[in-house]
């Protein structure tokens, strides 16, 4: 009975070191680690923040390797970063030497590029293959593929909501099961999943999109717990969950409007960055902006009846509604154009 009483207060103490370290961490900003010659993993990377994922790694030297359906827009991601590569090797040689000495050895630009579909899992598995038979071990894997329906429950076709869960939940197990096994071998490597708010708290009208990201969230904290149970302090974890980002995905997505300037929607850049920031840093988790984090909080302490005043009062109940609206709008317009 001592005994557990007595690891009781250590748990106690533990708790508040926590509690003491994380505030430090407000206070005196981290060092960031370098990423320089790392193989990083980015799904998705075509467009959206998979394209500035790969750009902020480029500025930090690491191998990029894009993964997308698209193989026209993820080559267009990759001529980005091989500009990326060579203003970064121009400005190397411009300086030259320091006091004589070579420090830095040249850089030598480093992209590869692969048409994969991480919705099917076959396709997962052959490219991770290729890529290490190509390329060589992967140490940073970005998670960040995502797809939406943009239809109401009961009008969305089963078909759109299987592939929902499968790009934005599934494919983070496919992903990780390639790549886990040499990292857990080396006791290294960097896995982030890039989530959303919706995953933390939902709203009406994306209930497939919402429950895919719930999902990916429970997989990320899921395999956090094992790994710090199998003590492989080496690999670390980032969720990165952004409030409704810029990028078109959910274009026409509209809050209350007087309430909208004080909660805009995000530039990706911005949102990109406070992520960047945060995995290098190695930070658990990170929310953009902060206000989700107080959100996330109410959410778990609040009654229902609370959170729906608070939604109502927002424009938050309905706020997916005209973004819905469009995409059902432009369906029907395109339905008419093929039926001429």
């Amino acid at each position: 009975m001592m005994i557990i009483i007595a690891e009781f207060f250590v748990v106690i103490l533990k708790v508040l070191w926590a509690f003491v370290t994380a505030g430090a961490k407000w206070v005196v900003r981290p060092k960031e680690k370098s990423v320089a010659g790392q193989v990083c993993v980015i799904t998705g990377a075509g467009s959206g923040l998979g394209r500035l994922f790969a750009k902020e790694f480029a500025r930090r030297r690491a191998i990029l390797v894009l993964w997308d359906i698209n193989s026209q827009s993820n080559e267009e991601t990759a001529e980005m970063v091989r500009q990326i590569y060579h203003e970064l090797d121009t400005d190397l040689t411009k300086d030259g030497p320091v006091g004589g000495v070579e420090e830095v050895p040249p850089f030598q630009p480093q992209v590869y590029t692969y048409v994969c579909d991480v919705g099917k899992r076959e396709s997962v598995y052959s490219t991770a293959e290729k890529v290490r038979r190509e390329v060589g071990e992967v140490d940073i894997l970005i998670n960040n593929a995502g797809v939406v329906s943009g239809h109401h429950l009961l009008e969305c076709p089963d078909e759109l909501i299987e592939r929902t869960m499968v790009v934005n939940c599934h494919a983070h197990f496919w992903t990780t099961k390639a790549f886990l096994p040499k990292m857990l071998e080396l006791n290294h490597g960097h896995i982030v999943t890039v989530a959303s708010s919706l995953g933390l708290f939902s709203t009406a009208g994306v209930e497939d999109y919402c429950a895919s990201k719930f999902g990916a969230i429970g997989f990320h904290e899921s395999l956090s717990h094992e790994l710090k149970a199998s003590e492989k302090d080496g690999i670390n974890m980032t969720l990165v969950c952004p409030y409704l980002v810029d990028t078109g995905m959910f274009k026409g997505c509209r809050i209350r409007k007087e309430i909208e300037p004080f909660l805009p929607p995000l530039k990706p850049e911005f949102c990109v960055k406070q992520a960047m920031r945060a995995i290098l840093t190695d930070q658990p988790m990170i929310c953009t902006p902060r206000i989700v984090y107080m959100v996330n909080f109410m959410k778990s302490i609040l009654p229902f009846e609370a959170i729906v005043c608070m939604y109502r009062f927002l424009g938050a109940d309905k706020c997916m509604y005209p973004f819905l609206a469009q995409r059902k709008e432009a369906m029907n317009n395109n339905e008419a154009k093929n039926g001429i």
